[in-house]
C-alpha cells in the first residue's frame, strides 16, 4: 500500500470553479483507479487559488494478475468470426482451446494478464485527464496546445515517495517539485511525501486546506469588528468567494467617509461585495459603519498599512461611483420613468415591461380587493413597482430592484405601505427568504408571479424537466407561500382568468395555449415540495390532493395537516383531541385489507356495486351501522372544513372492522352473503376515501 499525491500548479483559477475542480479530479483519478482493478483507502482533494491537490492513501502498488476465460463462436464458425474474437481478446490461434459442450463446439480463449506497476497505469491516464479536464471555460496560451482554465507551470506527482514521469507536451512534464507563495515565498521546493509536502507549504505561506482558510477568515474578520465595538454583517455566499482569492489570508479593516452613508446601505454594501469582495461592519442596531473588511495575499513590515491604504483609495472611487447614481436617481420621479419602461421588452410573446405594469396595476386591484386589501395602495405600488428598472443605480447593481424602488418611493414621499410593497413585490425570491405580510404588499406580489404563470403558460413557454428559463417554478411556490402563510382564502380559477383577461385585453394572445386547470396542477406539485422540505411524505400529501380539488390552497393544507397529525402514532396510544392516534395504523391495515380483497374480486367479475345491508352476522351489523353514521358525519365534516373531526369520525371504524375481519368470513359460500360483504368492503373503502386517498399511503 501506498501514498499518492498529484499537485497540479497553475495561475489563479476563479474562485467560483475551484470546488466543483476539486471534486472532478478526485472523481475522475479515482474511477480511473477502480476501472484499472485498483484499491485504494481515503481520497482527499485541495484546492487554493493557485493548486489542485489529491492526495489518496493506502493505494495498490500493483495491478492484480488477470486470469480469465472468454468463450467465442463455434469453431466451425466462418473465419471472419474467429479472426473477430481473436482480435477482440487479444489473443493468437495457439492460445486457444476447443471445447465440446452439450450445445456443440466452442472456441475458449485463455486470456492472462501481469498486472503492471501502479505508476505505470498512473503515467497512462493522468495526462489524458489533465488535457480533457472539465472546465466550464478555458483557454490556451502563447503557442501552447494545453487547454486549462489558467496557465499551467508544473505537476508535481509522487507514487510512494518517488516521482511518478509523464508528458503533456508545450514543455510540460511531471516531477518532484513544487513551489510556495507568488510573493512571500516563491522559492521552489522537492517533495517526498504529502507530510513532506504540507511541512515546505505551512513554511512558504500556502495553507492549503479551504476549510482552514474559512475558519481563519471569518474569526479574524469577527475579531477585526469586535475590536472596533461592530459586528460583521456576516455573508455566507462573499466569505466561500474570498477563500479561493487568498493562498495565505490575511484580514483587515479599512475604512470610508462617512458622507457616504447618506446612500442607502444596501447599495453601500452590494458595491462593495460585488466590486471589491468586502465585508461590511454594522452597529448593534444594524446601522452601516463607515469601516469595511476584505481579505489580503499578503503579511506586511507594516501590518498591511499601505494595503489597508491602497483599498481604502480604490473602495472611494466605487463609493464615489455610487453616490452620484444614487444623486442622479433622485432627479427623476418614479412616474417619469414609466414611459422607459415601453422600450424594454419583458418577453417576445408578452410584450413590453410597461405592458407589464398596466397588467400588475388591475390584477393587484383585483386581488387587493378579494382579500381585504387597501386597492388604491396596491394599484399605486403595482404602477410604481418596476419604475427602478431604469434606474443608474438598478443598471449598476440588479440585486437592488425592488429595494431601491423602495428608497425613491420614499424619497417622493408615498406611503410607507406603497414603498415596502414596492420593496416586496419579487418576494419570496426563493424557499427561505422572508414572506411579506401586509396584504398591500401580497396583492403586488401574488399579482406579480401569476402574471410571470399565466404568461409564460400561455405561451407555451413551461418548464421542461430541469429547465426552467423563466423561474415559473420559484414563481410558484412564492404563491403558494404568498397564500398559505397569510391564510390566504383565494379562488385560484378566478384570479388566474383574471390575469389572462389582462393579456388578452391588451391584445397580447390571439390563441394562447392556456390551460387553468394545468397551472393550478403546477401549484399543488410546488406544494408538494414545499410540504416534503416541512418533514410531510409524499404520500399523505397524495393521499389528500387526489381527494381534494377544490383550488383552494389553505383549505387542502388544513387538510393535509390533519391527515398528517392522524398519522402520527405515539408510543403509549395516548389520546389527540377526542381520538387516538394509535387507530390510524389499525384503519390503515383494514383499508389496505379490504382494498386487496376487492381487487382480487373485481379483477375476477368487476366492480362491486350496489348498497350493502345489515348482513347476518353481529360484526356485519355493527360494521354497517357505523360505516353509515361515518359516513353522513364525514360529509358533514368535510363540507365545514372540519377535517380534524373527519379524521375523528374515522378512528371510530377501527373495532368494528377488527371484528369483522376476525370473525366474518366474505367469501361465504352463500353467494348473497358473499355479495354483501364485498359491498361492505368497498363501502369501508369509500367511506375512507372520502377523507383521503388512503391507498396512496404505504403502511
Amino acid at each position: 500500500m501506498a501514498e499518492f499525491l498529484l499537485e497540479l500548479f497553475s495561475e489563479e483559477i476563479p474562485a467560483r470553479m475551484q470546488a466543483k475542480a476539486a471534486d472532478d479530479l478526485k472523481r475522475l483519478v479515482t474511477g480511473k483507479l477502480k476501472d484499472a482493478g485498483l484499491k485504494h483507502g481515503q481520497a482527499d482533494a485541495y484546492v487554493t487559488p493557485r493548486r489542485l491537490c489529491l492526495l489518496i492513501a493506502g493505494l495498490d502498488s500493483e495491478q492484480p494478475d488477470i486470469s480469465e476465460e472468454r468463450r467465442g463462436p463455434r469453431a466451425d464458425a466462418p473465419q471472419k468470426a474467429i479472426e473477430g474474437f481473436l482480435r477482440g481478446a487479444g489473443v493468437t490461434q495457439k492460445q486457444v482451446e476447443i471445447r465440446e459442450e452439450k450445445k456443440g463446439t466452442f472456441l475458449y480463449a485463455i486470456i492472462e494478464r501481469k498486472g503492471r506497476k501502479t505508476s505505470d497505469v498512473l503515467a497512462e491516464f493522468l495526462p489524458d485527464i489533465i488535457k480533457n479536464f472539465p472546465w466550464p471555460k478555458s483557454q490556451r496560451w502563447g503557442e501552447k496546445s494545453l487547454r486549462w482554465v489558467r496557465p499551467l507551470h508544473s505537476i508535481l506527482c509522487l507514487m510512494d515517495g518517488e516521482a511518478v514521469f509523464f508528458d503533456l507536451g508545450d514543455g510540460l512534464q511531471s516531477g518532484n517539485q513544487s513551489q510556495g507563495h507568488r510573493f512571500l515565498a516563491p522559492e521552489t521546493f522537492v517533495v517526498s511525501t504529502f507530510a513532506d509536502y504540507k511541512a515546505h507549504l505551512d513554511a512558504a505561506n500556502i495553507m492549503l486546506n479551504p476549510a482552514d482558510r474559512k475558519i481563519l477568515i471569518k474569526a479574524q474578520a469577527i475579531k477585526l469588528a469586535k475590536d472596533a465595538e461592530l459586528n460583521l454583517l456576516e455573508d455566507e455566499g462573499l466569505l466561500n468567494e474570498v477563500v479561493g482569492l487568498a493562498e495565505y489570508p490575511v484580514v483587515l479593516m479599512g475604512e470610508f467617509d462617512k458622507e457616504f452613508l447618506d446612500v442607502p446601505q444596501e447599495a453601500l454594501t452590494s458595491a462593495m461585495k460585488s466590486h471589491q469582495k468586502y465585508f461590511s461592519v454594522v452597529d448593534d442596531d444594524g446601522k452601516l459603519a463607515n469601516k469595511f473588511i476584505f481579505v489580503s495575499n499578503m503579511k506586511t513590515d507594516d501590518k498591511g498599512a499601505k494595503i489597508i491604504d491602497g483599498n481604502e483609495r480604490v473602495l472611494r472611487a466605487r463609493l464615489a461611483d455610487t453616490k452620484f447614481f444614487w444623486d442622479q436617481d433622485l432627479k427623476i420621479t418614479l412616474d417619469d420613468r414609466f414611459p422607459a419602461l415601453e422600450d424594454i421588452v419583458f418577453h417576445a410573446k408578452l410584450g413590453t415591461v410597461g405592458e407589464r405594469v398596466e397588467r400588475l396595476v388591475k390584477l393587484s386591484g383585483y386581488i387587493a380587493e378579494k382579500i381585504g386589501a387597501d386597492v388604491e395602495q396596491a394599484k399605486r405600488a403595482a404602477q410604481l413597482c418596476k419604475a427602478d428598472l431604469v434606474s443608474g443605480m438598478v443598471g449598476e447593481f440588479a440585486d437592488l430592484q425592488g429595494l431601491m424602488g423602495k428608497y425613491y418611493a420614499e424619497e417622493q414621499e408615498e406611503t410607507d405601505v406603497v414603498a415596502n410593497a414596492i420593496a416586496d413585490h419579487y418576494s419570496p425570491k426563493g424557499p427561505h427568504d422572508q414572506c411579506p405580510s401586509n396584504l398591500v404588499s401580497v396583492s403586488v406580489a401574488l399579482a406579480e408571479k401569476l402574471d410571470s404563470l399565466v404568461g409564460f403558460f400561455a405561451a407555451d413557454e413551461k418548464p421542461t424537466g430541469s429547465k426552467d428559463p423563466f423561474a415559473l417554478r420559484r414563481a410558484a411556490l412564492g404563491v403558494v407561500r404568498l397564500i398559505l402563510e397569510n391564510n390566504i382564502r383565494l379562488d385560484l380559477v378566478d384570479v388566474f382568468s383574471k390575469a389572462y383577461d389582462c393579456f388578452l385585453n391588451q391584445k397580447i394572445f390571439k390563441n394562447g395555449v392556456y390551460s387553468i386547470s394545468e397551472i393550478i396542477e403546477f401549484l399543488r406539485d410546488r406544494m408538494k415540495v414545499l410540504l416534503r422540505d416541512e418533514g410531510i411524505s409524499h404520500g399523505i400529501a397524495s393521499a389528500v390532493l387526489e381527494v381534494e380539488q377544490k383550488p383552494d390552497l389553505v383549505r387542502l393544507m388544513k387538510r393535509i395537516t390533519a391527515l398528517q397529525n392522524f398519522s402520527i402514532v405515539d408510543e403509549d396510544d395516548s389520546l389527540l383531541e377526542g381520538y387516538k392516534r394509535a387507530a390510524y395504523k389499525h384503519l390503515l391495515v383494514g383499508y389496505k385489507r379490504a382494498a386487496n380483497i376487492l381487487k382480487v374480486e373485481e379483477k375476477k367479475d368487476g366492480p362491486i356495486t350496489g348498497d350493502a345491508s345489515a348482513g347476518t352476522m353481529p360484526e356485519e351489523k355493527e360494521l354497517f351501522a357505523q360505516l353509515t353514521k361515518v359516513a353522513n358525519l364525514t360529509v358533514v365534516n368535510i363540507e365545514s372544513e372540519n377535517f380534524e373531526g373527519a379524521m375523528g369520525n374515522l378512528a371510530t371504524l377501527r373495532t368494528p372492522i377488527d371484528a369483522f375481519f376476525d370473525k366474518v368470513t366474505v367469501n361465504s359460500d352463500n353467494d348473497e352473503e358473499r355479495q354483501n360483504r364485498l359491498r361492505l368492503l368497498a363501502q369501508i373503502r369509500s367511506t375512507m376515501n372520502r377523507v383521503a386517498d388512503f391507498s396512496k399511503i404505504e403502511g
